[in-house]
Protein backbone atom coordinates (compact mmCIF):
# COMPACT_ATOMS: atom_id res chain seq x y z
CA UNK A 1 0.00 0.00 0.00
CA UNK A 2 1.24 3.31 -1.07
CA UNK A 3 1.51 6.11 1.44
CA UNK A 4 0.91 9.56 0.54
CA UNK A 5 3.61 11.99 -0.08
CA UNK A 6 4.03 14.17 2.99
CA UNK A 7 4.01 18.10 1.90
CA UNK A 8 6.25 20.46 3.86
CA UNK A 9 6.95 23.87 3.88
CA UNK A 10 9.50 25.79 6.14
CA UNK A 11 8.17 28.64 7.52
CA UNK A 12 11.32 30.96 9.18
CA UNK A 13 11.20 32.55 12.45
CA UNK A 14 10.72 36.34 12.33
CA UNK A 15 11.49 39.03 15.11
CA UNK A 16 7.78 40.44 16.51
CA UNK A 17 7.61 43.70 15.95
CA UNK A 18 4.50 45.37 18.00
CA UNK A 19 4.09 48.39 15.82
CA UNK A 20 2.83 48.06 12.81
CA UNK A 21 5.44 50.52 10.83
CA UNK A 22 8.54 48.43 10.16
CA UNK A 23 11.66 50.72 10.64
CA UNK A 24 14.99 50.55 12.42
CA UNK A 25 14.07 51.67 15.47
CA UNK A 26 11.57 49.11 16.30
CA UNK A 27 13.95 46.49 15.75
CA UNK A 28 16.15 47.14 18.21
CA UNK A 29 16.37 45.63 21.58
CA UNK A 30 15.18 47.75 24.62
CA UNK A 31 17.93 47.78 26.89
CA UNK A 32 18.35 49.64 30.66
CA UNK A 33 20.41 49.36 32.95
CA UNK A 34 20.42 49.05 36.93
CA UNK A 35 23.11 50.85 39.00
CA UNK A 36 23.41 51.39 43.06
CA UNK A 37 25.79 52.21 45.68
CA UNK A 38 25.21 50.77 49.40
CA UNK A 39 25.95 53.76 50.88
CA UNK A 40 26.03 57.40 51.14
CA UNK A 41 29.90 58.55 51.22
CA UNK A 42 32.01 61.02 48.63
CA UNK A 43 33.71 57.89 47.35
CA UNK A 44 30.73 56.04 46.60
CA UNK A 45 28.92 58.80 45.54
CA UNK A 46 31.79 59.26 42.33
CA UNK A 47 31.71 55.83 41.99
CA UNK A 48 27.71 56.22 41.60
CA UNK A 49 27.94 59.07 38.97
CA UNK A 50 30.58 56.76 37.01
CA UNK A 51 28.19 53.97 37.04
CA UNK A 52 25.48 55.79 35.57
CA UNK A 53 27.82 57.69 32.76
CA UNK A 54 29.42 54.42 31.74
CA UNK A 55 26.05 52.75 31.42
CA UNK A 56 24.77 55.35 28.92
CA UNK A 57 27.28 55.46 26.70
CA UNK A 58 27.61 51.74 26.61
CA UNK A 59 24.49 51.37 25.62
CA UNK A 60 24.44 53.83 23.07
CA UNK A 61 26.82 53.06 21.42
CA UNK A 62 25.25 49.39 20.05
CA UNK A 63 23.28 50.41 17.22
CA UNK A 64 21.23 47.57 18.01
CA UNK A 65 20.30 48.99 21.34
CA UNK A 66 18.07 51.47 21.84
CA UNK A 67 18.65 52.83 25.56
CA UNK A 68 15.22 52.88 27.47
CA UNK A 69 16.42 54.58 31.22
CA UNK A 70 19.20 54.49 33.22
CA UNK A 71 17.82 53.06 37.01
CA UNK A 72 19.88 53.96 39.54
CA UNK A 73 19.48 53.63 43.58
CA UNK A 74 21.77 55.68 45.83
CA UNK A 75 22.81 55.19 49.15
CA UNK A 76 20.37 51.93 50.14
CA UNK A 77 21.40 48.42 50.74
CA UNK A 78 21.18 45.70 48.18
CA UNK A 79 19.61 42.60 51.19
CA UNK A 80 16.42 44.40 50.53
CA UNK A 81 14.34 45.25 47.51
CA UNK A 82 11.56 47.07 49.27
CA UNK A 83 12.98 50.33 49.46
CA UNK A 84 14.70 50.62 46.34
CA UNK A 85 12.52 53.07 44.39
CA UNK A 86 14.49 52.64 41.42
CA UNK A 87 14.77 48.85 40.84
CA UNK A 88 11.06 48.37 41.78
CA UNK A 89 10.49 51.10 38.83
CA UNK A 90 12.55 49.28 37.10
CA UNK A 91 10.26 45.77 37.16
CA UNK A 92 7.47 47.53 36.67
CA UNK A 93 8.53 48.45 33.29
CA UNK A 94 9.83 45.09 32.35
CA UNK A 95 6.05 43.97 32.86
CA UNK A 96 4.55 46.04 30.82
CA UNK A 97 7.04 44.87 28.04
CA UNK A 98 9.01 48.25 27.48
CA UNK A 99 12.56 46.22 29.06
CA UNK A 100 13.73 42.97 27.14
CA UNK A 101 17.39 43.55 28.66
CA UNK A 102 18.69 44.68 32.00
CA UNK A 103 22.56 45.22 32.29
CA UNK A 104 23.86 45.71 36.06
CA UNK A 105 27.70 45.15 37.23
CA UNK A 106 27.28 41.84 39.29
CA UNK A 107 24.87 40.44 41.00
CA UNK A 108 25.79 41.90 44.53
CA UNK A 109 24.33 45.38 42.80
CA UNK A 110 21.29 43.26 41.62
CA UNK A 111 20.51 41.43 44.73
CA UNK A 112 22.17 40.34 47.72
CA UNK A 113 19.23 38.01 48.87
CA UNK A 114 19.24 34.87 47.06
CA UNK A 115 15.14 34.26 47.13
CA UNK A 116 14.57 38.17 45.92
CA UNK A 117 17.15 37.20 43.14
CA UNK A 118 15.87 34.18 42.15
CA UNK A 119 12.43 34.96 42.27
CA UNK A 120 13.12 38.36 40.52
CA UNK A 121 15.16 36.92 37.68
CA UNK A 122 12.59 34.04 37.13
CA UNK A 123 9.78 36.84 37.11
CA UNK A 124 12.02 38.49 34.32
CA UNK A 125 12.36 35.19 32.78
CA UNK A 126 8.60 34.73 32.04
CA UNK A 127 8.04 38.13 30.07
CA UNK A 128 11.62 36.86 28.14
CA UNK A 129 13.35 39.81 29.79
CA UNK A 130 17.10 38.86 30.48
CA UNK A 131 19.48 40.38 32.90
CA UNK A 132 23.04 40.42 31.99
CA UNK A 133 25.69 40.62 34.84
CA UNK A 134 28.59 41.94 33.49
CA UNK A 135 31.65 40.66 36.18
CA UNK A 136 30.05 37.06 36.48
CA UNK A 137 29.56 37.66 32.31
CA UNK A 138 26.37 35.95 33.14
CA UNK A 139 23.20 36.17 30.75
CA UNK A 140 19.68 34.87 32.86
CA UNK A 141 18.60 33.69 29.38
CA UNK A 142 21.25 31.43 28.46
CA UNK A 143 20.97 27.64 29.48
CA UNK A 144 23.42 27.41 32.63
CA UNK A 145 22.45 31.18 33.62
CA UNK A 146 19.98 29.96 36.51
CA UNK A 147 22.37 27.38 37.80
CA UNK A 148 24.94 30.47 38.03
CA UNK A 149 23.01 32.12 39.21
CA UNK A 150 22.25 30.57 42.23
CA UNK A 151 25.47 29.96 43.46
CA UNK A 152 26.58 33.20 43.02
CA UNK A 153 23.55 34.92 44.27
CA UNK A 154 23.97 32.19 47.70
CA UNK A 155 28.04 33.53 47.77
CA UNK A 156 26.60 37.29 47.55
CA UNK A 157 24.34 36.74 50.59
CA UNK A 158 26.96 34.96 52.44
CA UNK A 159 29.64 38.33 51.69
CA UNK A 160 26.54 40.02 52.53
CA UNK A 161 25.73 38.23 56.34
CA UNK A 162 29.83 38.11 56.94
CA UNK A 163 29.79 41.65 56.34
CA UNK A 164 26.80 42.22 59.04
CA UNK A 165 28.47 39.98 61.61
CA UNK A 166 31.87 43.05 61.15
CA UNK A 167 29.74 45.69 61.43
CA UNK A 168 27.67 43.67 65.36
CA UNK A 169 31.58 43.25 66.30
CA UNK A 170 32.47 46.45 65.63
CA UNK A 171 29.73 47.94 67.37
CA UNK A 172 29.76 45.37 70.32
CA UNK A 173 33.46 46.59 70.50
CA UNK A 174 32.58 50.15 70.16
CA UNK A 175 30.05 49.56 73.07
CA UNK A 176 32.88 47.85 75.01
CA UNK A 177 34.73 50.80 74.64
CA UNK A 178 31.93 53.51 75.90
CA UNK A 179 31.24 54.84 72.89
CA UNK A 180 28.05 56.49 72.60
CA UNK A 181 26.44 57.33 68.67
CA UNK A 182 22.93 58.79 68.81
CA UNK A 183 20.77 60.54 66.00
CA UNK A 184 20.68 63.55 68.04
CA UNK A 185 18.86 65.56 65.15
CA UNK A 186 15.47 63.22 66.59
CA UNK A 187 16.64 63.66 70.07
CA UNK A 188 15.19 66.59 72.02
CA UNK A 189 17.02 68.11 74.18
CA UNK A 190 20.61 67.67 72.93
CA UNK A 191 22.81 68.26 70.21
CA UNK A 192 26.76 67.27 69.38
CA UNK A 193 29.79 69.25 69.44
CA UNK A 194 32.49 69.12 67.33
CA UNK A 195 34.09 65.81 68.65
CA UNK A 196 30.50 64.21 68.38
CA UNK A 197 29.60 64.44 72.12
CA UNK A 198 25.73 65.02 73.12
CA UNK A 199 25.85 68.72 74.91
CA UNK A 200 22.41 69.98 76.44
CA UNK A 201 21.02 72.25 73.78
CA UNK A 202 19.27 74.86 75.68
CA UNK A 203 16.50 75.85 73.23
CA UNK A 204 14.68 72.39 73.87
CA UNK A 205 16.22 71.19 77.13
CA UNK A 206 13.36 73.27 79.11
CA UNK A 207 10.56 71.14 77.27
CA UNK A 208 12.40 68.19 78.91
CA UNK A 209 12.52 69.37 82.52
CA UNK A 210 8.52 70.71 82.03
CA UNK A 211 7.47 67.34 80.81
CA UNK A 212 9.36 65.49 84.26
CA UNK A 213 7.88 68.45 86.41
CA UNK A 214 4.37 68.34 85.17
CA UNK A 215 4.46 64.12 85.18
CA UNK A 216 5.13 64.64 89.24
CA UNK A 217 2.98 66.81 89.67
CA UNK A 218 0.22 64.21 88.34
CA UNK A 219 -0.57 65.24 85.46
CA UNK A 220 -1.48 62.27 82.99
CA UNK A 221 0.65 61.78 79.79
CA UNK A 222 -2.13 62.68 77.54
CA UNK A 223 -2.73 66.00 79.50
CA UNK A 224 0.92 66.96 78.97
CA UNK A 225 0.82 66.22 75.25
CA UNK A 226 -2.37 68.62 75.10
CA UNK A 227 -1.40 71.23 77.04
CA UNK A 228 2.06 71.31 75.11
CA UNK A 229 0.32 71.73 71.55
CA UNK A 230 -1.84 73.95 73.22
CA UNK A 231 1.17 76.07 74.02
CA UNK A 232 2.55 75.72 70.08
CA UNK A 233 5.96 73.61 71.80
CA UNK A 234 7.56 72.12 68.98
CA UNK A 235 9.12 68.95 68.83
CA UNK A 236 12.53 67.20 68.20
CA UNK A 237 11.79 67.61 64.83
CA UNK A 238 10.11 70.38 64.55
CA UNK A 239 6.22 69.54 64.29
CA UNK A 240 3.63 71.18 67.21
CA UNK A 241 1.38 67.61 67.35
CA UNK A 242 2.50 65.31 70.52
CA UNK A 243 1.19 62.23 71.26
CA UNK A 244 0.80 60.33 74.93
CA UNK A 245 3.26 57.59 73.50
CA UNK A 246 5.96 60.79 72.76
CA UNK A 247 5.69 61.81 76.47
CA UNK A 248 6.31 58.21 77.70
CA UNK A 249 9.64 57.89 75.78
CA UNK A 250 10.81 60.80 77.24
CA UNK A 251 9.81 59.76 80.55
CA UNK A 252 11.45 56.42 80.37
CA UNK A 253 14.29 57.71 78.54
CA UNK A 254 17.88 56.96 80.68
CA UNK A 255 19.73 59.37 78.70
CA UNK A 256 18.15 62.77 80.39
CA UNK A 257 19.52 61.85 83.56
CA UNK A 258 23.81 61.80 81.51
CA UNK A 259 23.51 57.67 81.78
CA UNK A 260 23.33 55.86 78.56
CA UNK A 261 22.44 52.23 77.75
CA UNK A 262 23.62 50.76 74.91
CA UNK A 263 21.90 47.95 72.64
CA UNK A 264 18.33 48.85 73.72
CA UNK A 265 17.32 46.92 70.03
CA UNK A 266 19.27 44.23 68.08
CA UNK A 267 19.06 43.09 64.18
CA UNK A 268 17.77 39.46 64.04
CA UNK A 269 18.37 39.21 60.34
CA UNK A 270 20.67 40.92 58.39
CA UNK A 271 18.41 40.61 54.99
CA UNK A 272 14.75 41.72 56.41
CA UNK A 273 16.89 44.33 58.44
CA UNK A 274 14.52 43.58 61.23
CA UNK A 275 15.06 45.12 64.84
CA UNK A 276 13.52 43.66 67.94
CA UNK A 277 13.49 44.96 71.68
CA UNK A 278 16.71 43.29 73.13
CA UNK A 279 14.99 40.57 75.76
CA UNK A 280 18.67 39.87 77.06
CA UNK A 281 19.69 37.45 73.76
CA UNK A 282 22.64 39.87 73.23
CA UNK A 283 24.53 41.84 75.95
CA UNK A 284 23.79 45.35 77.19
CA UNK A 285 25.80 48.50 78.31
CA UNK A 286 24.95 50.68 80.47
CA UNK A 287 27.12 53.94 81.06
CA UNK A 288 26.65 56.51 84.10
CA UNK A 289 27.25 60.02 84.05
CA UNK A 290 28.08 59.51 80.21
CA UNK A 291 27.07 63.41 79.28
CA UNK A 292 25.82 66.66 81.23
CA UNK A 293 21.77 65.77 82.41
CA UNK A 294 18.73 67.76 81.86
CA UNK A 295 17.20 66.29 84.87
CA UNK A 296 18.92 64.89 88.12
CA UNK A 297 19.01 61.43 88.13
CA UNK A 298 16.34 61.12 91.55
CA UNK A 299 14.28 63.13 89.33
CA UNK A 300 14.36 60.54 86.81
CA UNK A 301 14.20 57.50 89.28
CA UNK A 302 11.59 59.38 90.78
CA UNK A 303 9.69 59.54 87.54
CA UNK A 304 10.30 55.79 87.09
CA UNK A 305 8.67 54.63 90.32
CA UNK A 306 4.95 56.64 89.59
CA UNK A 307 5.35 55.43 86.43
CA UNK A 308 5.62 51.92 87.49
CA UNK A 309 2.71 53.28 89.87
CA UNK A 310 0.28 54.33 87.43
CA UNK A 311 0.98 51.26 85.36
CA UNK A 312 0.03 48.96 88.43
CA UNK A 313 -3.07 50.83 89.72
CA UNK A 314 -6.46 48.27 88.56
CA UNK A 315 -10.10 48.90 88.82
CA UNK A 316 -12.52 46.70 90.33
CA UNK A 317 -12.89 43.30 92.50
CA UNK A 318 -10.55 41.50 90.17
CA UNK A 319 -8.16 43.93 89.19
CA UNK A 320 -8.36 43.54 85.45
CA UNK A 321 -8.72 47.41 84.24
CA UNK A 322 -6.12 49.90 84.20
CA UNK A 323 -6.97 52.47 86.79
CA UNK A 324 -4.92 55.55 85.85
CA UNK A 325 -5.72 57.62 83.10
CA UNK A 326 -4.38 61.14 83.40
CA UNK A 327 -7.26 62.75 81.22
CA UNK A 328 -8.22 65.31 83.51
CA UNK A 329 -6.60 67.23 86.68
CA UNK A 330 -9.01 64.72 88.95
CA UNK A 331 -8.77 61.40 87.18
CA UNK A 332 -6.87 58.84 88.97
CA UNK A 333 -6.95 61.34 92.71
CA UNK A 334 -10.86 61.50 92.90
CA UNK A 335 -12.23 58.27 94.51
CA UNK A 336 -15.21 56.38 96.08
CA UNK A 337 -15.60 56.58 99.95
CA UNK A 338 -17.82 53.59 99.78
CA UNK A 339 -15.37 51.00 97.32
CA UNK A 340 -12.32 52.91 96.97
CA UNK A 341 -12.72 52.62 93.74
CA UNK A 342 -11.41 55.78 91.30
CA UNK A 343 -14.70 58.12 90.12
CA UNK A 344 -14.45 58.43 86.31
CA UNK A 345 -16.14 61.37 84.09
CA UNK A 346 -19.12 60.54 81.64
CA UNK A 347 -20.85 62.30 79.46
CA UNK A 348 -25.06 62.30 79.88
CA UNK A 349 -27.10 63.33 77.22
CA UNK A 350 -30.53 64.50 77.59
CA UNK A 351 -32.86 65.62 74.71
CA UNK A 352 -30.07 66.39 72.47
CA UNK A 353 -27.96 68.32 75.47
CA UNK A 354 -24.76 67.33 77.09
CA UNK A 355 -23.91 67.29 80.79
CA UNK A 356 -20.81 65.78 82.51
CA UNK A 357 -20.88 63.68 85.75
CA UNK A 358 -18.31 61.67 87.80
CA UNK A 359 -19.57 58.21 89.12
CA UNK A 360 -17.51 55.15 90.68
CA UNK A 361 -15.61 52.62 88.20
CA UNK A 362 -16.98 49.88 89.88
CA UNK A 363 -21.01 51.58 89.56
CA UNK A 364 -20.45 52.44 86.30
CA UNK A 365 -18.82 48.75 84.85
CA UNK A 366 -21.14 46.92 87.04
CA UNK A 367 -17.79 44.79 88.76
CA UNK A 368 -19.46 44.78 91.72
CA UNK A 369 -22.20 46.19 94.03
CA UNK A 370 -21.84 50.04 95.03
CA UNK A 371 -24.37 52.27 95.92
CA UNK A 372 -22.28 55.48 95.47
CA UNK A 373 -23.85 58.87 94.55
CA UNK A 374 -23.09 60.25 90.71
CA UNK A 375 -21.91 64.13 90.96
CA UNK A 376 -22.64 66.86 89.01
CA UNK A 377 -19.07 67.64 87.25
CA UNK A 378 -19.80 71.88 88.28
CA UNK A 379 -20.61 70.69 91.83
CA UNK A 380 -17.49 69.01 92.09
CA UNK A 381 -15.76 71.72 90.68
CA UNK A 382 -17.62 74.51 93.51
CA UNK A 383 -16.83 72.00 96.23
CA UNK A 384 -12.90 71.70 95.19
CA UNK A 385 -13.19 75.56 95.32
CA UNK A 386 -15.09 75.80 98.40
CA UNK A 387 -12.42 73.51 99.99
CA UNK A 388 -9.60 75.60 98.43
CA UNK A 389 -11.12 78.95 99.20
CA UNK A 390 -11.85 77.69 103.47
CA UNK A 391 -8.40 76.70 103.62
CA UNK A 392 -6.94 80.35 102.27
CA UNK A 393 -8.91 81.87 104.96
CA UNK A 394 -6.40 81.01 107.44
CA UNK A 395 -3.52 81.08 105.06
CA UNK A 396 -0.87 82.96 107.67
CA UNK A 397 -0.97 80.02 110.02
CA UNK A 398 -0.76 77.71 106.45
CA UNK A 399 2.08 78.93 105.52
CA UNK A 400 3.87 78.86 109.07
CA UNK A 401 2.98 75.13 108.94
CA UNK A 402 4.79 74.71 105.94
CA UNK A 403 7.86 76.32 106.86
CA UNK A 404 7.94 73.97 109.97
CA UNK A 405 7.63 71.00 107.99
CA UNK A 406 10.20 72.36 105.54
CA UNK A 407 12.64 73.10 107.88
CA UNK A 408 12.01 70.25 110.69
CA UNK A 409 11.81 67.39 107.84
CA UNK A 410 12.66 68.01 104.55
CA UNK A 411 15.86 69.92 104.88
CA UNK A 412 17.82 67.54 107.44
CA UNK A 413 19.91 65.38 105.35
CA UNK A 414 19.30 61.83 104.75
CA UNK A 415 22.65 59.90 105.32
CA UNK A 416 22.84 56.68 103.40
CA UNK A 417 26.18 55.02 102.19
CA UNK A 418 25.76 55.81 98.27
CA UNK A 419 29.01 56.11 97.85
CA UNK A 420 30.28 52.31 99.28
CA UNK A 421 27.00 50.94 96.92
CA UNK A 422 28.96 52.99 93.94
CA UNK A 423 32.16 51.76 94.91
CA UNK A 424 30.94 47.92 95.47
CA UNK A 425 29.54 47.93 92.31
CA UNK A 426 32.31 49.17 90.25
CA UNK A 427 33.92 46.08 92.18
CA UNK A 428 31.60 43.59 90.69
CA UNK A 429 30.89 44.75 87.40
CA UNK A 430 35.60 44.99 87.01
CA UNK A 431 34.73 40.57 88.22
CA UNK A 432 32.50 40.02 85.18
CA UNK A 433 35.03 40.76 82.81
CA UNK A 434 37.21 37.62 84.57
CA UNK A 435 36.87 34.69 83.12
CA UNK A 436 34.15 33.17 85.58
CA UNK A 437 31.86 29.69 85.49
CA UNK A 438 28.17 30.51 84.88
CA UNK A 439 27.14 29.82 88.45
CA UNK A 440 30.10 32.17 89.95
CA UNK A 441 29.23 35.01 86.75
CA UNK A 442 25.03 34.25 87.55
CA UNK A 443 25.98 35.14 91.38
CA UNK A 444 27.33 38.42 90.54
CA UNK A 445 24.74 39.54 88.30
CA UNK A 446 22.03 38.91 90.97
CA UNK A 447 24.12 40.62 93.40
CA UNK A 448 24.62 43.95 90.99
CA UNK A 449 20.71 43.63 90.48
CA UNK A 450 20.17 43.83 93.93
CA UNK A 451 22.83 46.66 95.06
CA UNK A 452 21.24 48.57 91.41
CA UNK A 453 17.87 47.93 93.65
CA UNK A 454 19.25 49.75 96.50
CA UNK A 455 20.50 52.30 95.19
CA UNK A 456 17.60 53.55 93.35
CA UNK A 457 15.71 53.22 96.65
CA UNK A 458 18.12 55.44 97.99
CA UNK A 459 18.08 58.01 95.11
CA UNK A 460 14.40 57.81 95.01
CA UNK A 461 13.81 58.79 98.62
CA UNK A 462 16.26 61.50 98.26
CA UNK A 463 14.09 62.92 95.36
CA UNK A 464 10.60 62.47 97.30
CA UNK A 465 11.86 64.76 99.76
CA UNK A 466 13.17 66.81 97.45
CA UNK A 467 10.01 67.17 95.44
CA UNK A 468 8.20 67.33 98.37
CA UNK A 469 9.95 70.30 99.67
CA UNK A 470 9.54 71.94 96.44
CA UNK A 471 6.28 71.38 96.08
CA UNK A 472 5.29 72.69 99.87
CA UNK A 473 7.63 76.06 98.72
CA UNK A 474 5.80 76.47 95.62
CA UNK A 475 1.86 75.89 97.71
CA UNK A 476 3.88 78.71 100.08
CA UNK A 477 4.05 81.34 97.36
CA UNK A 478 1.39 80.26 95.86
CA UNK A 479 -0.51 81.34 99.21
CA UNK A 480 1.05 84.33 99.34
CA UNK A 481 -0.07 85.87 96.29
CA UNK A 482 -2.86 84.24 95.49
CA UNK A 483 -6.67 86.57 96.58
CA UNK A 484 -8.46 85.44 99.47
CA UNK A 485 -11.24 84.68 97.10
CA UNK A 486 -10.59 82.17 93.96
CA UNK A 487 -14.06 81.71 91.74
CA UNK A 488 -12.96 80.20 88.87
CA UNK A 489 -11.82 76.37 88.75
CA UNK A 490 -8.79 75.55 86.52
CA UNK A 491 -7.32 72.42 85.99
CA UNK A 492 -3.68 73.96 86.76
CA UNK A 493 -4.93 74.74 89.95
CA UNK A 494 -6.32 71.20 91.05
CA UNK A 495 -2.75 69.69 90.37
CA UNK A 496 -0.73 72.11 92.14
CA UNK A 497 -2.94 71.85 95.01
CA UNK A 498 -4.98 68.59 95.43
CA UNK A 499 -3.71 65.52 96.45
CA UNK A 500 -7.12 63.89 96.76
CA UNK A 501 -10.94 63.53 96.24
CA UNK A 502 -12.78 61.14 97.89
CA UNK A 503 -16.13 61.18 97.76
CA UNK A 504 -19.26 60.04 100.29
CA UNK A 505 -23.26 60.32 100.37
CA UNK A 506 -23.00 63.30 102.23
CA UNK A 507 -19.47 65.11 102.05
CA UNK A 508 -16.84 65.41 99.90
CA UNK A 509 -13.11 65.28 101.47
CA UNK A 510 -10.03 67.28 99.81
CA UNK A 511 -6.89 66.40 100.91
CA UNK A 512 -4.52 69.01 99.91
CA UNK A 513 -0.83 68.25 98.90
CA UNK A 514 0.00 69.88 102.28
CA UNK A 515 -1.36 66.98 103.93
CA UNK A 516 -4.49 69.28 105.44
CA UNK A 517 -8.28 67.73 104.93
CA UNK A 518 -11.17 70.25 104.21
Amino acid sequence: MSQNKVKLTYIPARRKVKSDELGEENTKLKVAAYCRVSTESEEQSGSFTTQVNHYTNYISKNPEWQLVDIFADEGITGTNTKNRREFNRMIDECMEGNIDLIITKSISRFARNTVDCLNYIRQLKEKSVAVYFEKENINTLDSTGEVLITIMASLAQQESESISKNIKMGLQYRYQEGQVFINHKKFLGYTVDDEGKLVINPKQSWIVKRIFKEYLEGKGTGIIARELMEDKVPTATGLLKWTSDDINRIIANEKYMGDALLQKTYTVDCLTKKRVPNDGSVPQYYIEDNHEPIVSKEIYNLAQKEKARRSNLYSGKKKKRRLYQGKYALSGITRCGKCADIFRRITWTYKGKKTYVWRCVTRVEKLCECESRTINEEDLHRIILEAINQYMTSKSEAIQNIELIIRDVLDKKYDEPIDDIEEELHQLQKKLLDNLSDEAHDKIVDKLEALRKVKQDILVKNASREEKRKRLSDIKAFLKSAHTNIEEYEERLVTRLINSVVIHDKKVEVELKTGDTI
